[in-house]
C-alpha cells in the first residue's frame, strides 16, 4: 500500500499501522479502558442526516470562515497532539507546513517535540498552543510568556487531564516517551527499519518546551500515564483558568468542555472559545461524544462563545454536520496523525486535501454556497 492508495482517513490508518512499530501505533490509535467513547466519537455522526437542496446554483462556493479572529480557508482545525516526532521524524514541523499550505489552524502541545520558537519561525499561519497546567508554576509561566513572545494566536487550556485515563494498550506495550525498545516489541521495531533508523539516527528525541524545568523534557523515559499523574496539577479549578486567561491576555480557549454548565462558566470567565472534547476518548471512557453534546451546549451558549467540535472527525461531512449543529468549526487529531505517521508532510497534505474535497463536494450536493448556510435546518436527527 502506497500514499496514492489512501483515499480516506481510514486508509491512512491502515498505512500507518504498517509503517509504525506496534507500541507507537497503539499510542495513536488507542484510548481509555474499553475504548467505547473513542468509537462513539465517530459513530455519533451517524445519528443525524444532512438535508440537501437542489438547483441551488453552486458553481462557486466559499468554504472559508473566521475562527478565533483569524480567517481559515476551511471550517477545519488540526488539534494539538503530543509527541509527534515519535510518529515521523519531522513531527510538528510537517504538520505546521501542511496547515499553512491549506490555510487552516493547527496547534502544538506542551509535550511537543519541536519548540514554541521553532514553530513560530516556521509559519505565519494561525496557530495555538495547548497548555497543560503543571504543578511547577514557573514552568506554566514560562510557557505562557514564550507563546506571547512568539506571537501565537491563541492559548487553549486543556481541562480534562488532571489525571490520566487508563490507556490499556500502552500498559500492555510499555510505551513511553521517548519510546524504548522493549523485549516484547523488539521484533516490531526490527521489522519497521525506516522508522527505527529515523528514530535512532535522527535528532535526539526531546520535549523542548519542558526541558528547562523537568527531567522528562531531556529524554528521561516515562509513560504518559505516569507523567500526567505526577506532573500535572490536580487542584486546577475555575480560578486557575481565569488567572491563566488574565496572564495570557490574548485569545483564550478551554479544551475539554463537555457540559452545558461548564460552557456557561467558560462564558462567565471571558473565554473566547470552547472545544467540546473528550480528549479523543483517552480520558473518561463511558462519557458522551462531543457531537452528542453539541446541540445541548449550543442551546446554552450559542452566539456567546465560539464552539469547536473536537473528536471523531473522519469525513468532510462530519465537519458539515458539526457546523449545522452549531459549531464554529470541527477539529481532530487522529485525522492527520495517521497521515503523518504514514508519510510525513506529504501524508498530512493529502489528508487535508481529501477532507477539503469532501467538504466542497458535500456543500455543493447540499446546495449551499457558504458555511454560514449550514444551519440546524440542514440536519434531521434520527
Amino acid at each position: 500500500m502506497k500514499l496514492a492508495d489512501c483515499h480516506n482517513i481510514d486508509d491512512f490508518r491502515t498505512l500507518a499501522k504498517r509503517r509504525l512499530p506496534w507500541p507507537v501505533f497503539d499510542y495513536i490509535d488507542g484510548a481509555a479502558d474499553d475504548e467505547i467513547t473513542k468509537a462513539r466519537n465517530t459513530s455519533a455522526f451517524d445519528e443525524v442526516d444532512l438535508v440537501p437542496d437542489v438547483l441551488a446554483g453552486v458553481g462557486s462556493i466559499d468554504t472559508s470562515c473566521t475562527i478565533m479572529g483569524r480567517t481559515s480557508a476551511l471550517p477545519l482545525m488540526l488539534s494539538p497532539t503530543a509527541l509527534q516526532r515519535a510518529f515521523h521524524r519531522d513531527g510538528e514541523r510537517a504538520v505546521a507546513q501542511a496547515a499553512e499550505k491549506f490555510g487552516v489552524w493547527f496547534g502544538i502541545s506542551s509535550l511537543a517535540t519541536h519548540s514554541i520558537e521553532e514553530i513560530a519561525a516556521l509559519t505565519g499561519g494561525p496557530k495555538l498552543f495547548q497548555l497543560y497546567v503543571h504543578k511547577d508554576e514557573g514552568l506554566n509561566a514560562s510557557l505562557i510568556q514564550r507563546c506571547r513572545e512568539a506571537k501565537f494566536d491563541a492559548l487553549a487550556l486543556t481541562v480534562d487531564t488532571i489525571v490520566s485515563g487508563k490507556r490499556e494498550r500502552c500498559l500492555r506495550s510499555g510505551f513511553t516517551t521517548p519510546p524504548r525498545f522493549t523485549a516484547r516489541a523488539l521484533w516490531s521495531y526490527a521489522t519497521r527499519p525506516r522508522w527505527t533508523l529515523d528514530y535512532v539516527f535522527g535528532p535526539k528525541f526531546r520535549l523542548p518546551n519542558l526541558d528547562r524545568h523537568v527531567q522528562e523534557g531531556t529524554g528521561k523515559a516515562v509513560s504518559i500515564q505516569d507523567y500526567f499523574n505526577t506532573m500535572l496539577d490536580t487542584k486546577m479549578d475555575w480560578g486557575t483558568a481565569e488567572r491563566i486567561r488574565q496572564d495570557w491576555g490574548g485569545t483564550f480557549a478551554l479544551k475539554g468542555v463537555m457540559s452545558a454548565a461548564d460552557a456557561r462558566r467558560a462564558v462567565e470567565i471571558g473565554a473566547d472559545a470552547i472545544w467540546i472534547s473528550n480528549h479523543g476518548g483517552r480520558q473518561l471512557d463511558g462519557s458522551r461524544a462531543p457531537f452528542d453534546q453539541l446541540r445541548e451546549i449550543f442551546d446554552a451558549v450559542g452566539g456567546e462563545i465560539e464552539i469547536i467540535l473536537d473528536g471523531g472527525v473522519r469525513r468532510g461531512t462530519h465537519a458539515l454536520k458539526s457546523l449545522a449543529g452549531g459549531a464554529t468549526a470541527a477539529s481532530g487529531g487522529r485525522l492527520y496523525l495517521y497521515a503523518l505517521a504514514a508519510a510525513g508532510q506529504a501524508g498530512v497534505e493529502r489528508a487535508i486535501g481529501i477532507l477539503k474535497e469532501e467538504i466542497e463536494r458535500g456543500m455543493r450536493l447540499m446546495g449551499v454556497t457558504s458555511v454560514a448556510q449550514l444551519t440546524p435546518e440542514r440536519l434531521r436527527w434520527r
